[in-house]
């Protein structure tokens, strides 16, 4: 029994000769049925929160600003990072990213569980808290890079005070996780201090200057060569998450030590902080 098979589905008679006919190249279409939906005003920057815990010991990010090259990745294929000073602080040393947003740890939380918004600006005026518990020639020095950034960068720091009474920071590993902790014993003379510069100085962001204890040496000696976890993070974040949960103003902390004895075996992750 032969089969009898209908004709192509073709709108017009197909002959012998449109075979031999070149072909015709037709450039494919890419098809995405969200985007050609999707109105230009709809459009959104791409936008990346890069979070590196600080006093823990990080494999990256663990030491002084080992993770600058990552957040600078990032910082290539993203329209906005959202970064902390944890990831973007290389003690001295500083890279700046135009499309990075540098937010405290503090505000970061909050931003990240919807509770605060962050505004991009073009600049803070920064006032400098300094803690009266550190020596008068350390203070100094510590006004004097103060200086050398309003007069190179052009940075506004527009006042500073010292506070009434020393903050008495103390610093440890906390023996359940190995993590670094501690305490400001006066708090409440550092966010007097804050109010101070707020108020009588306009000014809306704070660098927070206190003296720590010298490190004992066995300590930072296995940080210095890239095996510890760094001591002074985890009161240097106390430090600005008090600052920032009371006033809601960018901070940032550096701690006031003696610089430490020459060390042939200091790790490249490590080094930033020998200056």
């Amino acid at each position: 029994m032969a089969l009898r098979l209908s004709a192509p589905f073709l709108t017009s008679r197909f002959t012998p000769s449109q075979a031999l006919a070149p072909r015709r190249r037709t450039r494919a279409r890419s098809f995405s049925p969200s985007a050609d939906a999707r109105a230009a005003c709809f459009k959104r920057p791409y936008t990346s929160v890069l979070i590196i815990p600080t006093g823990v010991g990080a494999a990256v990010g663990g030491f002084a600003g080992d993770a600058l090259p990552v957040a600078r990745a990032v910082a290539g294929v993203a329209d906005c990072v959202i970064s902390h000073p944890n990831v973007l602080n290389a003690a001295m040393l500083y890279w700046p990213m135009p499309n990075t947003l540098y937010v405290e740890g503090y505000a970061l939380d909050r931003f990240a569980e919807g509770s605060w918004a962050l505004q991009p600006v073009h600049q803070n005026k920064v006032g400098l808290v300094l803690d009266s518990g550190i020596e008068e020639d350390l203070r100094l020095r510590h006004l004097q890079i103060a200086d050398a950034t309003r007069a190179s960068l052009g940075l506004p720091v527009v006042e500073y005070i010292v506070t009434d009474a020393p903050l008495e920071i103390k610093t440890w590993f906390d023996p359940r996780c190995g993590k670094s902790t501690g305490s400001v014993g006066n708090s409440d003379s550092l966010l007097r201090a804050v109010d101070a510069l707020v108020k009588h100085s306009d000014v809306n962001a704070v660098a927070v200057v206190a003296r720590f204890p010298d490190d004992d040496p066995e300590d930072s000696d296995c940080y210095r060569e890239g095996k510890g976890v760094d001591l002074l993070a985890g009161v240097e974040a106390i430090i600005s998450h008090l600052v920032v949960k009371e006033f809601k103003i960018p901070s940032a902390h550096a701690p006031a030590v003696l610089p430490p004895p020459l060390s042939p075996l200091v790790c490249p992750r490590s080094a930033a902080e020998e200056g």
